[in-house]
């Protein structure tokens, strides 16, 4: 490795100046585990970026990918099908909510986002309330990195680089109250009121103008927020009392994490669209997805002003490789109880992340499914090199961890073990204990 050329290659949300100079190569994935450039086993404790949740190189989706290729490579998904997205479609229909039984297929969470979006103008607009335009995301709020995303989403460092983005978008207060909710397992206590922030909303804007919330039930790239007892069941209230659709990010969320399908199954309510990707195809092909209640999707048939009933789509939307990988995760997550094991472990997980309480530099621990967000208190004038530090000793360590910031963030893949869970955090403990 130490001929390879690091520098063409600019590398997505990452401090390619630091990168560079120290490089945390890797050649190889299996269960549980990468393989380093040196040879060393990293365990993996995030699921590589919150996706891979049947682990790596599973044999059913190598197999199912593999022999995807050698029968049919590409397909165009302009007005030519093939089986397996069908197939797929129908799948998903039975483990989504009840009238969530259309899907719309991506090639990422960003652009299953910027596509529920833009479903959610078409609806109102094929329904003659073309008026309902506004678009009401939350404060840090994570919906990928499209204009549409971006928009919508609520983290600083998102949105401050990239103008005025979409016109008439408002956004709600998060939820985030550590002073109120620290040291948090599953659903917190405080919190739920804050979701009438939509009602002042339709009391400034009239709910004639607006279009849609979006919301991720569970809060993960803004460091593990679960939301609070009541919230999302109250913003169903509301958006059912005003004629607004709601929305459900899951990018994170659905396929297990919190032990259930979908957040929407754990939490009990259900949304007019759900956007998916990553544990989809267990991460191994790109692919994301909208899920839309039927009501939509009919309204979008049933209204069209041209035979094409939605102007939109990617080259590349139902891949057959893509779908290949998602039936075979399917068929993973159901054959080996994953869903059942994250559910059954999810106590355990809570108990090794908040046995780290009162370790030097903790300042909250959050869990909830099988995440786990541990924030550190930031160094006065360099916020975020702490947890920096603690991701790259870890590594040095033998164990991938996501940082955002000071907030460590864990999401293993969902065949993890007692002895995976007791592992990444006897291994995360010592590393914060060696860090000043």
């Amino acid at each position: 490795m130490s001929s390879l050329n690091l520098e063409n290659y600019w590398m997505p949300f990452t401090a390619n100046k630091s990168f560079k100079a120290d490089p945390r190569m890797i050649v190889s994935a299996n269960g549980m585990y990468y393989k380093s450039s040196d040879g060393r086993d990293i365990l993996d404790g995030t699921a590589g970026l919150w996706c891979c949740n049947a682990g790596h190189a599973h044999p059913k989706i190598v197999e199912a990918v593999s022999s995807a290729i050698k029968t049919l490579d590409y397909v165009p998904g302009f007005q030519f099908g093939h089986s397996g997205v069908f197939e797929l479609s129908r799948q998903l229909a039975e483990i989504f909510p009840t009238h969530l039984n259309h899907f719309f297929f991506t090639n990422s969470g960003s652009e299953a986002v910027d596509s529920a979006l833009k479903i959610a103008l078409a609806y109102q607009r094929s329904r003659g309330k073309g008026t309902k335009t506004r678009l009401i995301g939350r404060e840090k709020g994570y919906h990928g990195v499209g204009f549409g995303g971006i928009s919508v989403g609520g983290i600083v460092k998102n949105r401050m680089y990239y103008g005025s983005l979409l016109s008439g978008v408002d956004h709600l207060r998060h939820t985030h109250n550590p002073e109120k909710n620290s040291y948090s397992r599953g659903e917190v206590e405080q919190g739920a009121e804050l979701a009438n922030d939509l009602e002042n909303l339709v009391a400034l804007h009239d709910a004639s103008n607006i279009a849609a919330v979006i919301v991720e039930p569970v809060a993960g790239s803004a460091g593990v927020l679960p939301p609070p007892k009541g919230y999302l069941k109250r913003l169903r209230e509301i958006c059912d009392a005003h004629d607004i659709l709601l929305i459900f990010d899951e990018v994170i969320t659905a396929f297990g994490r919190l032990g259930s399908n979908t957040a929407a199954e754990c939490f009990a309510v259900e949304p007019d669209i759900i956007t998916f990707a990553k544990g989809l195809t267990g991460g191994t092909v790109p692919m994301g997805g909208v899920a839309v209640r039927d009501n939509i999707y009919q309204s979008m048939i049933d209204n069209a002003d041209a035979p094409i009933e939605l102007f939109h789509g990617y080259t590349y939307s139902g891949h057959p490789l893509a779908t290949a990988a998602a039936l075979a995760a399917l068929d993973a997550y159901k054959s080996e109880g994953l869903f059942s094991n994250s559910a059954d472990l999810s106590s355990y997980f809570a108990d090794a992340a908040h046995s780290l309480k009162g370790i030097n530099h903790i300042v909250d621990i959050r869990t909830i499914g099988l995440i786990a967000g541990i924030e550190l208190e930031s160094r006065p004038g360099a916020a975020g090199q702490r947890g920096f530090e603690v991701m790259k000793g870890a590594w040095d360590k033998g164990l991938m961890v996501r940082v955002t910031g000071d907030i460590l963030a864990f999401s293993p893949p969902l065949i993890v073990s007692k002895q995976d869970i007791d592992q990444i955090f006897d291994c995360i403990a010592e590393v914060i204990r060696s860090v000043s």
